[in-house]
């Protein structure tokens, strides 16, 4: 692709100094008609062999700019590739300090700057490179001394886009900022729309967007100010020259000059140096659009990522026991949320975890998808679950969030996420099959933007669905009941039972209905943990059985 690049290039760029020179010829060619030293033949030869090259130079450009598009629409597709690839694996500390509104303009109008940028250092650069040494080669070859002067003028272009450099990019720096905070907030307003309206506080929201609206549109105009409307001072600059070409131009024609030229050497050497000139302020315009080019790099730099294929999981494998003893929970830069956690799970088993509000539930099943740290020991048959990798855990556990997360898909893609598979024995499971019959489409209906067409209990249902259907060895569920009615809890907690013959399930759960059907039950409390069964923990813990009696009644 580059060499067609190259090629285009060159013909093109090689081909524009032609333009001129035609032009010339046929000044020059009039005028002796005129004089009566040639005719119209020689007119119509001279104009004939001038399109023909033109039509070669058009050529040319076709192909450069054909080209040159799809290096810039693969350089995009690659860049967003390895962006997609650096977000998707953010640490928690990373994804912390990034709002989505900004990810989303680093992922779509930084990139295309970017790739902007990219293709003009790799295509334009050269080209402006070609065809100004061709200018200038034909522009000393007929007056050296004119040419030397008229060239002064081009110098304060250059040194006005350098000056520039600091201003554009700080006002780009800001101009991307608020594009970031625009999305964001247009984000927020139509996720929490309903929330807003229903507190009255729409509004308010409106005045915010306004005002980020307002901020965002003065940025844009300043950008783009700086970046387009410098073009015709630079032009303006670099055009002075030809004040000179006029007066020591025509004393040349006139044979007092420093050189002798005819009409058609005037007409050429003015046409070639306007070209070049035009060609010189948009070489110092594309400078200033470099500097906002590498102001997206910048921001985007640090989402790349070398992109690696993990291997598929083995989903055969198994494990016989889950044991945690004196473990230390935490997220990662902060203080331990549990400590002293020891219990022990094996296949065949559902252990309930439960706790007052903020107790440490969530912590501590993320510890098993690695989104929280330990200290102390928690194995599997063992072996040490912080010692495994992404690919070893993902074939062994299966995790289902307190806060269900789907997709804005249907049904059936949230349960089979694109497997060839029938989503309804899953939704049997979870006591959703007569619901989705219900629905429109049945499986295929839009579940909305996050599941928001959805109740919180059928959310909760569908992903306790796909975490069914990709069950693992060891299933982690966090609060899987919540929104559901004790009747449904108590018939899906039997589906569970069924399927943790060969498996263990952690159920962490905030309602102890069903604990008593539990095999072990981890009450976690001050900051660490007792285990037992739930008969023993009703005698020995009176804060579980107060927790517990109170439920019931």
């Amino acid at each position: 692709m580059l060499f067609l690049i190259a090629i285009g290039g060159i013909g093109f760029n090689g081909g524009m100094i032609a333009g001129p020179y035609f032009e010339g010829r046929l000044a020059q060619c009039l005028y002796d008609c005129i004089q009566g030293r040639a005719g119209s033949r020689d007119m119509l030869k001279l104009a004939g062999v001038y399109l023909a090259v033109i039509l070669f130079v058009q050529l040319m450009r076709t192909v450069k700019r054909l080209y040159g598009a799809r290096l810039r629409n693969d350089l995009c597709r690659s860049m967003r590739h390895m962006l997609y690839n650096g977000i998707v694996h953010m640490t928690r500390e990373e994804a912390a300090h990034e709002s989505t509104g900004a990810i989303m303009t680093k992922a779509v109008a930084d990139v295309d700057a970017s790739a902007g940028g990219m293709q003009q250092v790799t295509t334009e650069i050269f080209d402006t490179g070609v065809l100004l040494g061709s200018y200038l080669f034909m522009l000393f070859a007929y007056d050296w001394r004119l040419t030397l002067l008229v060239c002064l003028f081009l110098v304060p272009a250059y040194v006005i886009a350098l000056s520039l450099k600091g201003p554009i990019t700080r006002i780009n720096e800001k101009y991307k900022q608020t594009a970031g905070r625009l999305n964001q907030e247009t984000m927020d307003r139509v996720n929490n729309a309903v929330t807003y309206r229903v507190y009255g506080r729409e509004g308010e929201r409106d005045a915010s967007y306004e005002n980020i609206l307002t901020e965002y549109e003065r940025n844009a105009v300043r950008s783009n100010l700086w970046g387009n409307a410098t073009g015709p001072v630079y032009n303006t600059i670099a055009m002075s020259g030809v004040l000179f070409i006029i007066w020591f131009g025509g004393k040349n024609v006139l044979g007092t000059g420093w050189t002798s030229w005819d009409i058609g050497v005037f007409a050429t050497y003015v046409s070639c140096f306007t070209k070049f000139a035009q060609k010189v302020s948009m070489s110092a315009r594309m400078f200033n659009n470099m500097q906002r080019a590498l102001v997206s790099w910048r921001r985007i730099k640090p989402l790349f990522r070398e992109y690696v294929e993990l291997p598929l999981p083995a989903k055969e494998e198994t494990v016989a026991c889950v044991s945690a003893k004196d473990a230390a929970v935490h997220y990662p830069g902060y203080e331990p949320v549990l400590q002293g956690i020891t219990f022990e799970a094996r296949k065949g088993q559902v252990i309930g975890v439960t706790g007052a509000i903020a107790c440490g539930k969530t912590a501590l099943a993320k510890t098993f998808i690695g989104d929280a740290a330990y200290e102390g020991s928690i194995c599997l048959d063992g072996r040490e679950l912080k010692d495994m990798d992404d690919v070893e855990k993902s074939g062994l556990i299966a995790y289902m969030g307190h806060e269900p997360e789907l997709m804005s898909d249907s049904v059936r893609e949230n349960i089979l996420l694109g497997e060839n598979r029938d989503p309804a024995p899953y939704l049997k499971m979870v006591h959703m099959d007569g619901e989705v019959g219900l629905m429109p489409q049945g499986e295929d209906t839009y579940v909305g933007s996050g599941g928001q067409q959805l109740s919180g209990g059928q959310q909760d249902r569908i992903s306790l669905a796909r975490t069914l259907c990709h069950s693992r060895n060891i299933m982690v569920l966090d609060d899987p009941f919540s929104a559901v009615d004790q009747k449904t809890e108590r018939e899906i907690f039997g589906e569970l039972r069924r399927l943790s013959r060969d498996r263990i399930v952690i159920l962490l759960s905030h309602r102890l209905a069903l604990f008593p059907e539990t095999d072990g039950v981890l009450f976690l409390h001050d900051g660490t943990g007792t285990f037992g069964t739930h008969g023993q923990l009703l005698k020995e813990n009176p804060e579980y059985a107060a927790l517990y009696r109170t439920q019931q009644s």
